[in-house]
C-alpha cells in the first residue's frame, strides 16, 4: 500500500542542494545532496534533482523548506501562499546568500508537487523569545521600526537540533540544561541556551555578524563599512564583506581543508586564520559562559564542529572554565529537524 502521508524537505544554499524524503514515521526513503559549483545553472539544478522523485508526487503531502530569514513578518512554519510569498521575498537583501535559493526551492517545488503544501520553516523560530536587552540594538528607535532592526539569530534549527541530541547523549532534560551551541560551517554562529531556550546568540540582523566565517568578515568595526562605503558602492561593499572576507580574506582560502592543509605545511596565512578563527569562538564561549552563570555542554556541529577535532581542540585548549563541562561533537539534520516539525502539520 502506497505512503501517501510522506514528507520532502529540501535545503537550498547558495552552494548546495540538500533534500531529503521520509516516510510517516520520519524514516529517510530516499535523499540527496548536491554541490552547486556554479550559481547561473541552479533551477536546472534543482529541477532535476527534484525531477527524481516525481515517482512519489502522489504520496508527497507536504513539502518543508529551511529559509534563514523572515523578518520580523514570519517566525513560526509558514504555508505558503502567492500573497506571503511575495513578503518574503522582501527579505532577501538581508540573507543574500541563502534566502533567494530557499524561496526559488519554493517556487520549483511548487510547479513540480502542485498538490503538496509547501511550509517554510524559518532559522530564525529559536530566538523569537530573546530578551529586549539581547535583541535591541543601540540605534534611535524611529529608526530601528522603521528598519526593523533587531538580533533575529540564524542556524537556529541546527542549535535546537544537535543541542538536543546531546541532551539525550548525557541522559539529561534539554530543558533542564546551561548549554554553549558552536555552529561551525560555510557560515559559523555560537548560540547560549538555558533551559530548553534560547537567551543570546552571535549572528544579528543577518548572518553577517558574530563570528569570522569562510567568506563573510563577522563583526567588524561598523567605520571600516563607512570607509569601504566612501570608496566603493554598497553592492561592492557588501560584496567584499560577505564574499571575499572571513578566512577567505586572510589566507585566500574559503574551505576549511585547504586552509588546515596549508596550516599543516607551515603557511603563515592559514596559520593566522585559524588562530583568528579559533580565539573568536573562544571568546564567545567565555562570554556564554558568564551569560549563562555556568556550563552543562559545550556542543559543536556543523560541517566543522562535527567534524575537525583540530579545529575543536584549538577553541577548547587553555579553557579552564571547561573543568566541569561535556563537550561532545554532534552531526547536525536540518531536514530531520524540519520534519519533526511538519509531522502533525
Amino acid at each position: 500500500m502506497a505512503n501517501s502521508n510522506m514528507i520532502l524537505v529540501l535545503n537550498c544554499g547558495s552552494q548546495s542542494i540538500k533534500w531529503k524524503l521520509f516516510d510517516d514515521v520520519l524514516r529517510i526513503k530516499k535523499e540527496g545532496d548536491f554541490k552547486v559549483l556554479n550559481s547561473n545553472d541552479y533551477r536546472k539544478i534543482l529541477t532535476g534533482e527534484l525531477s527524481k522523485l516525481k515517482e512519489f508526487q502522489k504520496e508527497i503531502r507536504v513539502i518543508g523548506h529551511r529559509v534563514v530569514h523572515g523578518g520580523g513578518e514570519f517566525v513560526k512554519p509558514l504555508k505558503i501562499q502567492k500573497q506571503n510569498l511575495e513578503i518574503l521575498e522582501k527579505f532577501d537583501k538581508l540573507a543574500p546568500l541563502h534566502n533567494p535559493f530557499n524561496i526559488l526551492g519554493i517556487k520549483v517545488s511548487r510547479k513540480i508537487f502542485p498538490k503538496a503544501s509547501q511550509i517554510a520553516v524559518f532559522d530564525t523560530e529559536f530566538y523569537a523569545n530573546l530578551a529586549p536587552c539581547v535583541y535591541t540594538y543601540p540605534l534611535p528607535e524611529k529608526i530601528r521600526e522603521n528598519y526593523g532592526f533587531r538580533r533575529y539569530g540564524f542556524h537556529g534549527i541546527s542549535h535546537e537540533y544537535a543541542s538536543k541530541e546531546a541532551a539525550k547523549i548525557i541522559r539529561k532534560p534539554f530543558n533542564k540544561l546551561k548549554i554553549i551551541s558552536c555552529h561551525l560551517g560555510g557560515g559559523a554562529s555560537i548560540t547560549a541556551i538555558k533551559n530548553g531556550r534560547a537567551v543570546d546568540t552571535s549572528m544579528g540582523f543577518s548572518p553577517m555578524e558574530g563570528l569570522v566565517m569562510m567568506t563573510r568578515s563577522g563583526s567588524i568595526d561598523p567605520a571600516i563599512i563607512l570607509e569601504l562605503a566612501r570608496d566603493f558602492n554598497v553592492r561592492k561593499t557588501d560584496n567584499i564583506l560577505n564574499l571575499e572576507s572571513g578566512l577567505k580574506g586572510i589566507c585566500g582560502e574559503k574551505e576549511m581543508l585547504e586552509v588546515l592543509r596549508k596550516a599543516n605545511r607551515n603557511d603563515k596565512k592559514a596559520k593566522l586564520a585559524l588562530e583568528v578563527f579559533a580565539y573568536q569562538i573562544k571568546k564567545y564561549i567565555g562570554a556564554y559562559f558568564a551569560i549563562l552563570g555556568s556550563c552543562d555542554l559545550l556542543v559543536f556541529t556543523g560541517k566543522i564542529g562535527w567534524g575537525s577535532p583540530k579545529i575543536r581542540s584549538m577553541i577548547c585548549r587553555n579553557l579552564p572554565i571547561l573543568k566541569n563541562t561535556r563537550v561532545l561533537p554532534i552531526r547536525t539534520d536540518e531536514e530531520l529537524a524540519i520534519a519533526k516539525k511538519l509531522k502533525n502539520f
